[in-house]
């Protein structure tokens, strides 16, 4: 259903954590977004290209292999799985070739949203120059910033408030592959799902 301010959180989601689902409802909540949409990104079609974030996210630049998107998809369902608030939203997976912010955020307002709120971690921020029509990325959505780490900064931009979770998909890949436990790190149904298909070199 379109209308209405939306919140958008893109990511790869390799898997979805914790921290994505709460950084989303603090952002529900702090913004007044009818709905969250989680964005994950589509897979590398080349393993060549600048190694920046948004080339990450949009398949130019493949610095380690990435799950394919049609997975990530359904561990993003997963994740969310209860929150009426929140939506999985498969459009880079479906799209052809690479995948950038701009064009995600073009289509979502032609489909009649109001207003769009661009979700950034203090990461991707930094390199918001380097992506995509980066002016046009400010013109089409309102910024909003999670600092990754404390004292990381929101350049100038609404800062999301919610509490620091040292939770990455970095991290919970790493367990899995030492056989370590990730149980509470990643919704249960993800936890499974991880477990059920061996993904990230899991013994």
């Amino acid at each position: 259903m379109a209308g209405g301010r939306i919140a958008v959180l893109g990511g790869t989601f390799d898997p979805p954590h914790v921290g994505h689902l709460v950084l989303g409802e603090c952002v529900r909540w702090q913004f007044g977004c009818g709905r969250v949409l989680f964005v994950p990104a589509g897979d590398p079609y080349r393993k060549t290209g600048t190694d920046t974030a948004e080339n990450r996210r949009a398949g130019v630049a493949s610095p380690r292999k990435v799950t394919r998107g049609v997975g990530r998809l359904e561990m993003v369902r997963l994740a969310i799985g209860g929150n009426s608030h929140f939506v999985a939203d498969g459009r880079e997976v479906a799209r052809a070739g690479p995948s950038y912010t701009v064009d995600t955020l073009r289509e979502l307002l032609a489909e009649g949203h109001e207003e769009i709120v661009l979700v950034l971690g203090s990461d991707a921020l930094a390199d918001l120059p380097n992506w995509r029509e980066p002016e046009e990325i400010r013109r089409l959505a309102r910024i909003v910033v999670a600092e990754k780490e404390p004292g990381a900064g929101t350049g100038g931009f609404e800062g999301v408030e919610m509490p620091l979770l040292r939770i990455s998909s970095t991290v919970v890949r790493a367990r899995v592959a030492a056989g370590q436990p990730i149980r509470y790190l990643v919704p249960e149904a993800v936890r499974e799902y991880i477990e059920r298909e061996g993904l990230y070199g899991r013994p």
